[in-house]
């Protein structure tokens, strides 16, 4: 049997409805939208529930409140149930509170609406008579009277004259909320001191309110997680397209740590224990660094003063906290005689006693001890440092431009265990020459005194140098056929570090001379070579004694005696450029997984603002509509064309059948032997005759 074909009607209408799928779809989503998930952004209000028209006066709702009292409440009756009481004792509360009404009015803020459900349970086998009113306590809430600043509209931009970041926290004055954050609020002022500026407004306020706070897609003034609303301006920020919204839980570790991450973008100082101090901490710290560890009692996240300092102070230490614990006590004695918490403790060169602080001072004591303690007692010689140290023939002396011979003693090899003893030697050494009394009789040693009298004046200075990362510099210095065990990358087992003494001489005369013809005209190319040397001469004297102080103190001495008083050879050179040290890279900032995290937070919210916008419903019925047309348009003149087609090919048709019938028609007409009427085209006329003119050749 064979299979039925689908009937003309149904194929066509499967085609339109495919062809309308799309303007039926939007049409079916706007219909959705606006029966559906709009009403349910809109819940009634507390209008509705009093009959008073939006947004009426506290007379009003007084009236209406009475009427229905003394109309269906009344002990009489016998359909009064409390719920329905309820809503409206809570309307009437809120209604008739100036402060409440403002925010509900202006900002659609409710924050006790959760009251409602809560006495509809309590409640829901009672008298309406039974409950206890009123349903809300009334808050004032002032906090000009902690001490907090307030700012207003017409003073907002005045306050906007330096470059620190701020705080700000939008409230009410009847908020419970916002009373009840006031003493976080306090501690998180406490903590921002010195770091942030911070203030509040009151959503009295409305101008300064609509200016700083989250909108809706509808332009209204939106407090997505109520009351109150923290924002900040970051660092040089002076205006609402920068403020950065805080959206998590209102906590004083909460605000802090977002602010000190987000806003001011400040590294984490994170904690160790004891397993782990070692490994992850003091042997990752680069060895130029001084390492601080601070002990904490509480456990708490590093302030934002803290997080600051570890900062500002990057290039030289590297910050950690330790979570104090009675069962470690005797560990942390004998490991860094850290007798109780809370402690900060500052390591700087190997082998040298850690310095230990016991206490909780404040930002300044804290800064204070770290700016003491930021250089390690014997410097590194660094691209950083080398013209502060004294260590740069390019350079002066640390004891002003005037001093004409200087010294530099450094200490070169690559990262070891006998580089880190040596430093350890040099330490002492300098602690020595520091501590050096000229006063007292026993200290005037004459193998002592001159290097002890020029560390005093400025003129000597000991230092140590990477031999690894400045090999070039290190190979300038240490010209020896066992340089390569103490310069460049390690290719043996041996390290061997050195200790050198660098002799700076700077002629007045020539550095007059150079000077002059560096403020003249180009050099040419026959003096470019000879005059790009150091302005001071270098000698370079290696030490070959026993790595013991009191040796190479009178090594040294005897260095600093001879360049003073001998006439020394005045050589002059070109010193190779130091390395900009690879630094320890700062994380610091959002990490990426939260960033993303927060995006999609953003877009959800987005997509739910939205969803409750009330002009969504109209404007997808609108692109239903624009759709359909587009559609109906498309298909007409898909129709159309092929009517045209077929008109045509119809017409060309009929043209040519007349043409054949004519053909025809010729054809029939000679088969019977009649003349054809004279044409054009024919060859010649069977009378025709040939009339020359006057002007012909036949004259």
């Amino acid at each position: 049997m064979a299979k039925e074909s689908p009937s003309p009607s149904s194929s066509s209408m499967s085609s339109v409805l495919r062809a309308y799928a799309a303007p039926i779809f939007i049409f079916v989503l706007a219909m959705f939208f606006q029966l559906f998930l709009l009403p349910r952004s809109f819940p009634t209000s507390h209008y509705d529930v009093l009959g008073v028209k939006t947004y009426g006066s506290v007379d009003d709702v007084r009236e209406a409140y009475e009427a229905i009292i003394a109309s269906k409440w009344n002990s009489d009756s016998g359909d009064a149930r409390p719920a329905d009481f309820i809503k409206i004792q809570y309307a009437y509360e809120l209604l008739t509170n100036p402060v409440w009404k403002r925010d509900y009015d202006l900002y659609g803020i409710d924050e006790s609406l959760h009251i409602i459900e809560e006495l509809e349970k309590q409640y829901a086998v009672e008298d309406f008579a039974n409950i206890k009113i009123p349903l809300l306590e009334a808050v004032s809430y002032e906090p000009e009277r902690e001490g907090f600043m307030a700012i207003t509209s017409q003073d907002f931009a005045s306050k906007f004259q330096d470059s620190k970041p701020w705080l700000i926290q939008l409230y009410s004055s009847g908020s419970n909320s916002s009373a009840q954050f006031s003493m976080a609020w306090r501690r998180i002022v406490d903590l921002l001191d010195g770091v942030a500026n911070h203030a509040m407004v009151e959503l009295g306020d409305v101008r300064l309110v609509t200016y700083l706070a989250e909108k809706k897609t509808t332009g209204q003034v939106l407090f997505r997680n109520g009351l109150p609303s923290i924002v900040a301006f970051p660092p040089q920020c002076k205006t609402a397209d920068c403020l950065i919204r805080f959206e998590g839980e209102l906590s004083t570790d909460a605000v802090t740590d977002w602010f000190a991450t987000t806003v001011l973008e400040l590294p984490r100082v994170f904690y160790h224990t004891k397993e782990t101090l070692v490994p992850k901490f003091l042997a990752k710290v680069p060895p130029n660094k001084v390492r601080v560890i601070l002990f904490s009692q509480t456990g708490e996240r590093a302030t934002p003063s803290v997080r600051q300092a570890a900062k500002d102070y990057w290039n030289f230490a590297s910050l950690t906290y330790v979570l104090w614990r009675e069962e470690d006590a005797s560990f942390w004695w004998n490991a860094l005689e850290v007798e109780s918490a809370p402690a900060m403790v500052i390591m700087k060169d190997p082998g040298l006693k850690p310095v230990v602080y016991h206490g909780s001072g404040n930002r300044t004591w804290f800064l204070d001890i770290l700016e003491q303690n930021k250089q390690l007692q014997l410097p590194q010689l660094s691209s950083t440092t080398s013209m502060e140290l004294g260590c740069d023939a390019r350079g002066y002396s640390r004891a002003g431009f005037e001093t004409a011979t200087w010294y530099c003693s450094v200490l070169v090899g690559r990262q070891s265990t006998e580089l880190n003893k040596l430093r350890e030697t040099m330490c002492r050494v300098q602690d020595a020459l520091s501590n050096h009394d000229e006063s007292d009789e026993a200290s005037k040693d004459p193998s002592v005194a001159p290097a002890a009298s020029a560390h005093k004046n400025k003129r000597l200075t000991l230092a140590w140098l990477d031999g690894e990362v400045q090999s070039k510099y290190c190979f300038f210095y240490v010209q020896s056929e066992t340089s390569y065990d103490t310069c460049g990358t390690r290719k043996s087992p041996i390290d061997v570090p050195r200790i050198l003494i660098i002799r700076y001489h700077r002629n007045a005369t020539e550095s007059a001379n150079v000077e002059k013809k560096s403020s003249n005209w180009p050099k040419t190319v026959w003096e470019s070579e000879a005059d790009d040397v150091d302005p001071a001469a270098q000698l370079v004297v290696s030490y070959d004694g026993p790595a013991e102080t009191p040796e190479i103190i009178k090594w040294l001495s005897k260095m600093v005696e001879d360049g003073d008083s001998k006439n020394l050879p005045f050589y002059r050179a070109k010193t190779p450029e130091l390395v900009p040290e690879s630094t320890e890279p700062m994380r610091s900032g959002v990490p990426k997984s939260v960033k993303a995290t927060q995006a999609l937070l953003r877009l959800w919210n987005r997509i739910k603002d939205y969803l409750a916008d009330p002009r969504m419903g109209p404007t997808l019925l609108l692109g239903a509509l624009l759709s359909a047309g587009s559609v109906w348009w498309t298909r007409s003149r898909a129709i159309q064309q092929p009517v045209q087609t077929t008109q045509q090919s119809s017409t060309n048709q009929s043209d040519n059948n007349t043409e054949e019938e004519k053909k025809k028609e010729r054809k029939r007409r000679n088969a019977k032997g009649e003349e054809a009427p004279a044409s054009i085209t024919d060859n010649e006329p069977k009378d025709a005759v040939q009339i020359l003119s006057s002007g012909s050749d036949s004259d």
